[in-house]
C-alpha cells in the first residue's frame, strides 16, 4: 500500500509536523511505501519530507492523510483525490477568539471551519488527536471515527537541557510555565493576574515564564506588556521568551516548578503531555479537549477563581507530597501516549481500511 501525509507545513520542532514524520517511518517499517508533502518545507528537511508539487496519485488504493489544522489548497486536492481519503483533524480555533485583535486570523480560521465541514463527510475515515477533535468530526457527519493522539519521541525529551538558560532560571524564584502560542483563546492575560496576585498575597519570588509564538499582529502583545505593568510586574517576573530552540524548551520545562495553562480553547494541548514528561506538576483550567488529554491527571478546575487557582499553584509548587501525589497520576497517564502506544493504534486504523 502507498500512504502518503499532507500537511500545510514542515517545520523542525512543529508538533503536527514530527508527528507525521514518526507516522510515515512506522508506515515504512510496516512495509508500506510512504512520505509526506508539504505546501511549505523548511530547507534543512528537504530531504526528510517532499514538496506537495510533486505529489502524484498512484491508483485507487493510494491512502492519503491530510493533517487538517487551517485552510489551504490541500483541501480541494483532499476532496479531488481518487483513492482512500483519511482526514486527521487537529481543530481550528473558533474565528470570535480573534475579533478585534487581528481580523485577518478571524477570517482565516472561519474558512478553514468551513472547509472542515466539507472534508468531514467525503473521508473514509475521520481520526482527531482527541475526544473532543473526534465529537466534532462525528457531529459534521464524518462516516467512521475514532482518536489518535499526536505522536511525540519521548527520546527527544531526554536530551540535555541549555544549561546557560537553566542557570539563568535557576536563581531561586518559583517559576510557572506555559508553553503556547500567544494568542487570545490561550488566555495569558489570565496568567498573568494569577501572578500578580501571587505576588501581592502570597510570596515575591515568583516568576511567570512564557514560550512560544508571538502574535501576528502587535496590539495583542502590547496588550499583555501594558497589563504586566498596570499589575506592578517586572519584565524579569513576565518573562516573554517567543519561539524558543528545542533546548532552550527543556530548560524552561526543568527549571519550571508548576505549569499552569488557563487556555479556553485546545483540539489537543501537546504540553500538557510535555510536562508529564518533564515531570513538571500541571494546574489546567478544564475547557475543550483539556480533560480528554488530561484524563484524571494534574489538578484541573472549571472555574476561573484567580485566588484559588493561585493558592492551588502556590500548594503544587511547595507541598512535596501533594506534587508527588500529582506527579504519580500524570506519570499513569502519561503512558497513553507512548509512542509505541499511539502508533499500535495508528496501525490498527490502518488495518481497518
Amino acid at each position: 500500500m502507498r500512504i502518503d501525509q499532507w500537511v500545510p507545513a514542515l517545520h523542525r520542532g512543529d508538533a503536527i509536523g514530527d508527528s507525521a514524520r514518526l507516522m510515515r517511518d512506522a508506515f515504512r517499517s510496516w512495509g508500506h511505501a510512504a512520505d509526506v508533502y508539504a505546501l511549505e518545507l523548511d530547507a534543512e528537511l528537504a530531504g526528510d519530507g517532499r514538496r506537495f508539487a510533486d505529489w502524484r496519485a498512484a491508483g485507487p488504493d493510494h491512502v492519503v492523510i491530510l493533517h487538517f489544522a487551517l485552510p489551504s489548497p490541500l483541501t480541494p486536492a483532499f476532496l479531488g483525490h481518487p483513492g482512500r481519503r483519511v482526514l486527521l483533524h487537529h481543530n481550528i480555533t473558533p474565528p470570535e477568539f480573534f475579533a478585534g485583535w487581528d481580523d485577518e486570523l478571524a477570517r482565516i480560521c472561519r474558512i478553514g471551519r468551513e472547509e472542515l465541514a466539507a472534508l468531514a463527510p467525503s473521508c473514509e475515515l475521520g481520526l482527531a488527536d482527541s475526544e473532543f477533535n473526534r465529537l466534532e468530526l462525528a457531529a459534521l457527519g464524518a462516516p467512521r471515527t475514532g482518536v489518535l493522539p499526536i505522536c511525540l519521541d519521548f527520546d527527544r525529551y531526554r536530551e540535555p537541557p541549555s544549561p546557560v538558560l537553566l542557570r539563568v532560571l535557576d536563581d531561586g524564584r518559583t517559576n510557572l510555565l506555559f508553553v503556547g502560542r500567544l494568542v487570545p483563546n490561550k488566555r495569558p492575560e489570565d496568567l498573568i493576574r494569577l501572578v500578580s496576585y501571587w505576588k501581592r498575597f502570597l510570596a515575591q519570588d515568583v516568576r511567570l515564564l512564557l514560550v512560544g509564538k508571538l502574535p501576528r499582529r502587535r496590539a495583542y502583545f502590547d496588550a499583555l506588556q501594558a497589563l504586566a505593568y498596570e499589575e506592578g510586574l517586572s519584565p524579569d517576573e513576565v518573562v516573554f521568551l517567543g519561539h524558543v530552540p528545542h533546548d532552550e524548551l527543556l530548560a524552561c520545562y526543568r527549571a519550571a516548578r508548576v505549569f499552569v495553562s488557563m487556555s479556553e480553547h485546545e483540539g489537543f494541548g501537546v504540553p500538557l503531555v510535555e510536562s508529564m514528561l518533564m515531570r513538571v506538576p500541571v494546574l489546567a483550567y478544564a475547557a475543550t479537549a483539556v480533560p480528554h488529554t488530561l484524563g484524571g491527571a494534574g489538578v484541573q478546575f472549571v472555574e476561573k477563581r484567580l485566588a484559588e487557582a493561585a493558592e492551588t499553584a502556590r500548594a503544587l509548587a511547595t507541598d512535596e507530597a501533594l506534587r508527588a501525589a500529582v506527579l504519580a497520576g500524570q506519570d499513569r497517564r502519561l503512558e497513553a501516549f507512548a509512542p509505541e502506544r499511539v502508533l499500535g493504534s495508528l496501525r490498527g486504523y490502518l488495518e481497518s481500511l
